[in-house]
């Protein structure tokens, strides 16, 4: 009876306190063929009552391990191969808040709103970026409203809620499980918990509010196809520049136009016949994400 009681009360921890004897009978019973025969397993050895808590404590703790942790371990497949072109980066952004703001009326219920410069953003990064969209949403929720944003299919894969590894009341995007180098992955996502696990990877943007007059996505975009175009071997010497900005972006634009305003300033006085004070323009992109503390 001591082993029973032990084992009952580690069922009540994992169910949670006021969980019924009615499911102890509906989980703990032997699984049935199609004949409605019971099928012999491991606990039918021990005593009626014990079979039965220990059948539903190993099938509330199976379920509530679908339910933690991802759904695999290699969540996307192996990159593509010659003579395939496999972009050489990696982004992975959420859906809700980052590309399209949920809005409720009486009138209409639900809607989606999508953010100004979605289109071009996704055209103008599918050549560098494997675009890959892993939201915290269901897949219920979310399949149609990325049909709806991509019609031209730039978006490479789709990742949903069951994919996430739920920590703390967190939805957590674990990047180890993508199967991709993490030198090579970015994640945007308007939450840092999001990217808790790889905080060097993550790009954390202030929460869109559906104005339309946002200009982020524009932004996003100049700021990916720097990385990209710098050829950055490890794009987490460049993303822990930001990860304490309140608004990455705003800073990349602020470092940008310092930058530019400096290469003005050097071409002038070259063109005046003066020795230049600045650096070259080819050491821009370098000056944008000084070195980093991981080199």
């Amino acid at each position: 009876m001591a082993a029973a009681r032990r084992l009952a009360l580690r069922l009540a921890g994992l169910l949670g306190a006021g969980t019924g004897v009615a499911l102890v009978y509906i989980f703990g019973s032997n699984a049935v063929d199609e004949h409605g025969a019971k099928i012999p397993d491991e606990f039918d050895g021990d005593p009626v009552g014990i079979q039965q808590l220990r059948r539903t404590y190993k099938y509330f703790k199976d379920y509530r391990q679908m339910i933690i942790e991802p759904t695999s371990p290699k969540l996307l497949p192996d990159p593509l191969r010659e003579p395939y072109y496999q972009p050489p980066y990696t982004l992975v952004i959420e859906l809700t808040d980052v590309l399209l703001h949920p809005e409720w009326s009486l009138v209409t219920g639900w809607r989606f709103k999508k953010r100004p410069g979605i289109e071009s953003f996704l055209q103008q990064l599918a050549p560098l970026y494997e675009i890959v969209v892993f939201t915290s949403e269901t897949g219920m929720t979310a399949f149609p409203l990325i049909d709806s944003v991509d019609p031209h299919g730039f978006i490479s894969y789709r990742l949903f809620r069951d994919a996430t590894r739920y920590m703390d009341g967190h939805h957590v995007k674990d990047i180890s499980c993508l199967n991709r180098d993490p030198a090579k992955v970015v994640v945007v996502d308007c939450r840092r918990e999001a990217f808790c696990l790889q905080p060097y990877n993550g790009l954390a943007l202030p929460r869109w509010d559906g104005s339309s007059d946002d200009r982020a996505l524009y932004d996003l975009t100049a700021f990916l196809k720097t990385i990209a175009l710098s050829g950055v071997e490890d794009v987490r010497t460049v993303l822990e520049n930001y990860a304490l900005e309140e608004d990455p972006l705003a800073a990349f634009k602020r470092r940008r136009s310092q930058l530019e305003e400096e290469e003005q300033q050097r071409l002038a006085e070259l063109a005046q016949g003066k020795k230049p004070t600045g650096l070259f323009l080819g050491a821009l992109a370098g000056r944008l994400w000084p070195r980093s503390k991981q080199q």
